[in-house]
Parts: structure tokens; sequence; C-alpha cells
């Protein structure tokens, strides 16, 4: 077990993510409560997943930046040394060929920070948003 210095947490994974405190309420909040150097990478997430879902809302969901219209359509979030990029297992399965470059699973996309392709991100977004596959 580790216990986080910080809020007293326990957790089973050493030094593993987790919110200290009061969880973000807004996806800002959520940004600015990242470590420094990830920050610019979380906003370029973000920016692209705005231009692309124009008309969904921004929540967070699962303490995670949420975009949502009558569902949850995708969630991002950060970790030690990717963004994580939910879009769902029908989202990764149809950009197998174009995610190559990235480490994926069933519904995750991990985006190492310095390699955010904001184009593959809204085409992503579009394709979920287009076809109601989401997270």
């Amino acid at each position: 077990m580790w216990k986080c210095p910080k809020c007293g947490k326990e957790f089973k994974n050493i030094n593993q993510n987790h919110f200290c405190g009061e969880k973000p309420k807004t996806i800002d909040e959520y940004i600015m409560g990242q470590d420094e150097e990830k920050q610019a990478d979380l906003f370029l997430v973000r920016q692209a997943l705005q231009q692309a879902l124009p008309e969904a809302e921004e929540r967070i969901s699962w303490s995670m930046p949420t975009y949502w219209k009558n569902h949850n359509i995708l969630h991002f979030a950060a970790s030690k040394k990717h963004i994580g990029l939910y879009p769902g297992p029908e989202a990764v399965e149809e950009f197998k060929e174009e995610l190559g470059k990235y480490s994926v699973d069933k519904g995750t996309i991990r985006i190492p920070y310095g390699s955010v392709d904001t184009d593959l991100i809204k085409e992503i977004a579009l394709w979920c948003w287009d076809t109601g596959n989401h997270a």
C-alpha cells in the first residue's frame, strides 16, 4: 500500500495519480490542478474537443473532463506520462490504423505529452458524435 503524503489516502499502486482534497468542478479547475508542464497539452486537447463538439456540454464526470450531450461522448485525463483519451472501444477499433503510434487499450488512447495530434482528436470526437458510439 502507498499513502499519499499530501492527503493521506491509501492506494494499491505507488504514486497513483489522484486528486488530493476536493474534486474539480470545472475543466479549467481540472487542468489548472495538474503539473504546470502538462497544462499546455491538456489545453490543446480541450481546444480540439471544443472545436469538434461545439454543441456538447463540458463537465466533470468520473473526476475527468467530459464532453456530454444526452450521454458521455468522451473523456480525457492527465496521467504521469500521457494524456488518456477515452472515446470508447468502438472508436479505438475504428481508428486503429491512425492510432498506430499510440499505446491503446479497449476504449483508451494514451497520448504522450508533446505528441498531441489535434486533427486526429477532432476526427475521433466527430466520429463519436456522428455515430453515437461513446465512452
